[in-house]
């Protein structure tokens, strides 16, 4: 059973590995104001190539409204390496080793590999906008690999809320 998760409250723990021969951990990163976690299928998907190469070369707009940026996946440390080297990514952070378990507590849809290329499991995109606070501000989970939010509506949509004292929206 997936869990779902509500703007407002505390979101789950999340520990991975990132691509620096590192652990990361959620509760103890030092962002200063927001946290963009975006989870994505893995190096299989030719979408999520798209969407995390230009989630990478929008970083300086989310850095200029103070917002660290991660991508993380189950994929093995192997196939993390082989995402960053054949997508082209630059700068940002890639987490691998995304169990399962933590897949379901933030929510996110499960697949059954269904073609040679994919994982056995492995999640479905969800996108979160995370406050240093560690409460949740936005969140947008699919169950399919297409319909993402597109990322210049997501900086544009952040830059009004922040600028304009936006209300939390769907925690009633």
């Amino acid at each position: 059973m997936t869990n779902k998760l509500i703007p407002g409250q505390k979101v789950p723990e999340l520990e991975v590995n990132i691509l620096n021969n590192k652990q990361w951990k959620l509760s103890e990163d030092t962002f200063s104001n927001m946290k963009l976690i975006v989870f994505y299928r893995g190096l299989h998907c030719p979408l999520c190539k798209a969407y995390i190469g230009e989630l990478d070369k929008k970083l300086h707009e989310f850095s200029q409204l103070d917002i660290d940026v991660i991508a993380i996946s189950g994929d093995s440390e192997e196939k993390a390496k082989l995402t960053k080297a054949k997508w082209g990514l630059k700068d940002i952070t890639i987490g691998y080793n995304h169990s399962v378990d933590s897949m379901r507590k933030w929510g996110l849809y499960i697949s059954k590999g269904a073609f040679p290329n994919e994982p056995a499991l492995f999640n479905e995109p969800g996108i979160f906008l995370v406050k240093k606070d560690r409460k949740l501000f936005f969140a947008g989970v699919n169950n399919e690999p297409f319909a993402r939010p597109p990322l210049h509506e997501l900086i544009s949509g952040i830059r009004y809320v922040t600028t304009n004292d936006y209300p939390l929206r769907g925690a009633a």
